[in-house]
């Protein structure tokens, strides 16, 4: 049986002062680990202080990003190597704001992916339409393009490190989010999708998140579908109240 994740994403948002308060709201709820994988994704200031904090709690770092290269002369960039370091076991990638704003296509997404399973990260690999290509019925020729690409060339041990979030594009960040039966569809595809190209130990075992305007409102019913094994939570992760509800609406 697929373990359930949980992870939440800051975005560019919270000073370390804010981290520090939010942990200490979730670290009340940290003996949850023992049921579900529950992992935060900081800003890069706040990832070491983070740290410090959860050890031995059970809860992950994830960061939000790596560079192309493993070190260098990329001012500005972050290795997959300084996330190890700095404490993650995680790192997002793909996710559709570095795909529109940071003009991140296929291949480097997946050029950062073989890295960062090279340097031992566990991946949480993003994909999703936008509202026009799921308006012309589309949706499933772009997650499956987005997959061959992003997945070119890895090995199964490299594709054991991996989880999927399926983020339409046009439910982050809008207050929209898929219906259960619209996410259970894409996760459906993505696991037979999955199955066909790398065998049904790949398709069974990998987990794949849904992300997308998630909301304690929300998260029960989207968790209770049979190929959704986690959620990608946003906006609603920066309020620790709002955070824990979610997990708690899961028993």
């Amino acid at each position: 049986m697929r373990r359930p994740i949980i992870v939440g994403n800051w975005k560019m948002n919270m000073l370390i002062s804010d981290a520090d308060e939010w942990i200490a709201g979730l670290l009340k709820n940290s003996y949850l680990t023992e049921a579900l994988d529950i992992v935060v994704a900081p800003a890069f200031t706040s990832l070491a202080v983070l740290r410090d904090r959860i050890e031995k709690s059970g809860i992950k770092l994830a960061g939000q990003n790596i560079g192309q290269e493993i070190g260098g002369s990329l001012t500005g960039e972050i290795s997959a190597t300084m996330l190890k370091d700095a404490g993650c076991s995680y790192v997002l990638l793909g996710h559709s704001e570095r795909r529109q704003y940071f003009a991140e296509t296929d291949e480097i997404v997946n050029k950062k992916i073989s890295i960062a399973c090279n340097q031992g990260l566990n991946i949480i690999f993003c994909v999703g339409e936008s509202l026009v290509e799921r308006n012309n019925g589309r949706t499933n020729e772009i997650i499956e393009a987005q997959l061959s690409s992003g997945l070119a060339n890895l090995n199964l041990i490299q594709l054991s490190q991996l989880a999927i979030a399926y983020e339409p594009v046009w439910a982050i960040g809008t207050g929209h989010t898929a219906t259960p039966d619209q996410a259970q569809d894409v996760h459906l595809y993505i696991r037979a999708w999955g199955k066909k190209l790398f065998g049904t130990n790949f398709a069974e075992s990998t987990r794949v998140l849904y992300g997308g305007s998630v909301k304690p409102e929300t998260s029960k019913s989207l968790m209770n579908q049979s190929d959704i094994d986690g959620l990608l939570v946003g906006k609603a992760s920066l309020k620790i109240r709002e955070f824990c509800d979610i997990i708690n609406s899961l028993f």
